[in-house]
Order: C-alpha cells, then sequence, then structure tokens
C-alpha cells in the first residue's frame, strides 16, 4: 500500500522553530512528528510513502539516510512551484508512480486513527475518495462535513455559524483515493483537493467519509504542538515516551508540571517548566520560569518566558521578561539585502 504525505508547508505558525528544522522534523515527545505518522500508516499497511515537499528534501534525507522510516520505504517528489494539495497529491503521486487505492496524510496532524479500518469502509462503499473525520466542539472553526446515514458526502460547509449546520464533523485529513481521482489532479497546476477536487466528487457522488472519535489534534500551531507533546508522554507506556528524556539534565530543585523536556536539554536549579516542551539542547539557567512555551535555544537566569517560542539561536537573557514574542523575529540564515545607497 502506497501514501501520498502532504509535508510542503513552511511551518510559519511555529517559527523560529522551523528556521532549523522542518515541522514534520519537530520531536513529539521525543519522537518526529512524521515517525510517529509513519508508524500509524505501517499498522495499516502502508509500505512506501511519497514525501509531497515545497521545498529542499535534504533535512529528510539527513534524517533517514537509508530511505526508510520505520518500515515504511520513502521517496520523494519536489515541487518547483507550490501546488496546493490536490496539485501536489496529483504530482507526487505520478512522480512515485502510484496505479493503485493510495492513502493520503497530513504531516502534522497526529491521530491514533485505525488507517486499515478507513481502507476497508473506503471499499467497501465502492468510493473513488474516502475522508476521515472527527468530531469537534467548535464547529465555526472548520470546514465541516454533512454525510447521509451511508456515509456518503451530500455537502462542505466553511467554518459555519449557528444553525448552518447539524454536523459537527470536521475533516481529519487523512484520505484514501483511487487511481481514476488522479484524473481530478493533473498535478501541473495549483489546485486544492478541499475547495475544488472533493466537491466534484460529491458532486458525481462519489466521495464518502467515515468518522472516528480516536485521538486527533493538528500540531502545527504553537498551543497544539504543546498539548500533543503533552498527551503523548502522559499516556504512552513507553520509556521513550516520557515526560523528561533520558539525556536530559534536570536539577533536583527544579519544578516541572505539564511539561516535555528534550534530549540533551538543560534545567537549572529553582528554574519552574509549566505546560511548555524545551527540544533538545534547550538551556533554562537558574530561576528561570518557562510558561506556554516553546524553547530550542537559551533562556537566562531569572528570566520569564510565557507564550513565546525560543528558536534555535534565540537568546534570552539574564533577568528578562519575554512575553508573546518569537526569538529570533527573523531567519539568522536570509541575510537582509543592502539598502540601496
Amino acid at each position: 500500500m502506497h501514501a501520498v504525505v502532504l509535508v510542503g508547508g513552511f511551518g510559519t505558525r511555529l517559527r523560529p522553530l522551523t528556521y532549523s528544522i522542518p515541522k514534520p522534523l519537530l520531536p513529539v515527545a521525543h519522537m518526529s512528528m512524521l515517525e510517529r505518522l509513519m508508524d500509524s500508516l505501517a499498522r495499516g499497511g502502508v509500505t512506501h510513502a511519497v514525501l509531497a515537499l515545497g521545498f529542499k528534501p535534504e533535512p529528510f534525507m539527513a534524517a533517514f539516510p537509508n530511505d526508510m522510516c520505520g518500515s515504511v520505504q520513502l521517496s520523494y517528489a519536489v515541487e518547483d512551484t507550490p501546488l496546493d494539495t490536490a496539485g501536489a497529491i496529483g504530482f507526487a503521486a505520478r512522480t512515485a508512480g502510484i496505479s493503485e487505492t493510495f492513502v493520503v496524510a497530513n504531516g502534522d496532524v497526529l491521530t491514533d486513527l485505525d488507517i486499515a479500518s478507513l481502507i476497508s469502509f473506503h471499499r467497501q462503499h465502492g468510493a473513488e475518495g474516502t475522508i476521515s473525520l472527527t468530531p469537534v466542539s467548535d464547529p465555526s472553526q472548520y470546514g465541516i462535513v454533512e454525510t447521509d446515514k451511508n456515509g456518503r458526502v451530500l455537502r462542505f460547509v466553511e467554518k459555519p455559524q449557528p444553525g448552518m449546520t447539524t454536523s459537527n464533523f470536521a475533516s481529519a485529513g487523512t484520505y484514501v483515493l483511487e487511481p481514476s481521482a488522479m484524473v481530478r489532479m493533473p498535478g501541473d497546476q495549483k489546485l486544492s483537493i478541499e475547495r475544488v477536487v472533493f466537491p466534484q466528487m460529491v458532486a458525481d457522488k462519489s466521495l464518502f467519509a467515515m468518522w472516528s472519535n480516536d485521538y486527533w489534534i493538528d500540531a502545527g500551531r504553537p498551543d497544539t504542538f504543546i498539548e500533543a507533546n503533552v498527551h503523548v508522554s502522559k499516556r504512552s507506556a513507553q520509556a521513550t515516551d516520557a515526560p523528561i528524556h533520558p539525556t536530559a539534565t534536570v536539577a533536583a530543585s527544579a519544578v516541572i508540571i505539564d511539561s516535555v523536556i528534550g534530549e540533551n536539554a538543560t534545567v537549572s536549579d529553582g528554574a519552574q517548566i509549566r505546560h511548555s516542551v524545551l527540544l533538545p539542547g534547550a538551556q533554562i539557567g537558574q530561576g528561570a520560569v518557562v510558561i506556554d512555551s516553546l524553547v530550542m535555544g537559551k533562556v537566562g537566569a531569572n528570566s520569564q518566558v510565557s507564550n513565546s517560542i525560543i528558536g534555535s539561536t534565540g537568546v534570552v537573557g539574564d533577568n528578562e521578561v519575554c512575553n508573546n514574542a518569537s526569538v529570533p523575529a527573523h531567519d539568522p540564515a536570509q541575510v537582509p539585502e543592502k539598502s540601496p545607497e
């Protein structure tokens, strides 16, 4: 079974972390989002995945030098220009030579969805395309999907206001497609699967949907990235998913609450880490307080960091207050052009 995995986004919401690491390679409880997704796909029978990329594949190739992620073989499809979701799927599937039923997954979604059940549902209903659905508490924040009693999709309602729909099911970002769907996605132009291709399938009555109440989260935002880390570290029985990585150095007097401390991170005496993620190599100084934040760089002694993202080159000095900030604010690898003299 093949899969197309959409990893072409620039990870703007998680900058400056993504200045140095592509979003799918950021760790969730010490294992990258992509590795967790591949484990899920493998359990559903996927043996090969093509990564649909909008930029250079080198960081992924470095992370998986033998082109294997767990038991899943990897290949790459790199777009010359951004193709949006359907364009990327069509381009990647053709690049990989896919000619049979295949799975599509978003690289920043973490879910316990049973992929094999989704594939089985798809085949039982003779669908051209099948999308996974998840219930949401606030439909007005999502694209909502309405189906009939057999699971056939009737319509999509984007961010509905009260009274516009009785459905509370949103697309969960995992699909099963027949190769015939590629006719709708030529892969040589920018095209949205949500706004163009799926509505075409609805009109042809060939799109179905299966809902499940499995764990699901879009980990592409700072708040949800923290939530995903905390959730996985708390629920997992695996020692490798423990809140504090075995190689991290955490002072006995430090306070760690609802947080994940990454590989080779350092937390000094009297520091407090609350509802935050310290990524590999992060350094937290003596008496510093970090709340609702992501830290990859350095936080100085007695500083206070809240609702902020500190990138790999970011430094919060001693005794500083950092609130609702991104440090550094710009990609240090991008050298600004000289102003005309």
